[in-house]
């Protein structure tokens, strides 16, 4: 299986590579940053599956995230981070990566996790899960939205397009997309009009 692990941290992605080709079946590319992991996905890519370092050079937040996808077409990517926070797994998923890895996983767990998600599965650890759950349950209806969510929330209830909002925030059109599913999914709405209701009926805007 042909993978690409990108990730700052020299030490961790020999080591990773050691691991994964001692089990065998496994062939790894390196990248120290988004910019080195497009370049491989260029020159040496298709790749089974890609996994990103939340936190090294070139990923803004989750624009790095998107610029790989994009340029891994249907195959899987997957971000990999040393916080493992239940904020940063879920916008993980919502931005469309197919799982979660925190790097305190048992080397045995990631390995398995990778064949995992490379078949087209989403991962996410079981403990993450329901950290997640019990925080939707109980955090009120604004403290659920990050500020940026709650702008795009306030665009959605005055009605304006995608197109609308990105240039009154100063953001990318599909970055205001990946808002608008957040804000969907925290709040359990069925759209964007459904979310303005919501927001409405709470006193939002």
């Amino acid at each position: 299986m042909k993978i690409l692990i990108a990730d700052d941290h020299g030490l961790l992605r020999d080591v990773l590579r050691t691991y994964l080709e001692a089990e065998g079946g496994f062939d790894v590319e390196l990248a120290s940053n988004v910019d080195e992991a497009a370049e491989a996905i260029a020159a040496h890519g298709p790749f089974a599956i890609t996994v990103l370092d939340y936190n090294m050079p070139g990923m803004d937040g989750f624009e790095g995230l998107l610029r790989i996808k994009a340029a891994c077409g249907d195959a899987p990517v997957a971000i990999m981070s040393g916080n493992a926070v239940a904020a940063i797994a879920e916008q993980s998923l919502e931005c469309g990566a197919a799982g979660f890895l925190p790097k305190t996983l048992p080397a045995r767990s990631l390995v398995n996790a990778i064949r995992f998600m490379a078949t087209g599965e989403r991962y996410l650890p079981i403990g993450l899960f329901q950290t997640m759950q019990k925080e939707a349950e109980a955090t009120p209806f604004d403290d659920r939205l990050s500020p940026r969510e709650q702008q795009v929330l306030r665009a959605l209830c005055e009605g304006k397009a995608n197109k609308e909002i990105a240039r009154d925030l100063e953001l990318r059109e599909p970055t205001v997309k990946l808002h608008v599913k957040m804000v969907c999914r925290k709040l359990g709405a069925r759209n964007r009009t459904h979310a303005a209701m919501l927001a409405r009926d709470a006193g939002f805007c």
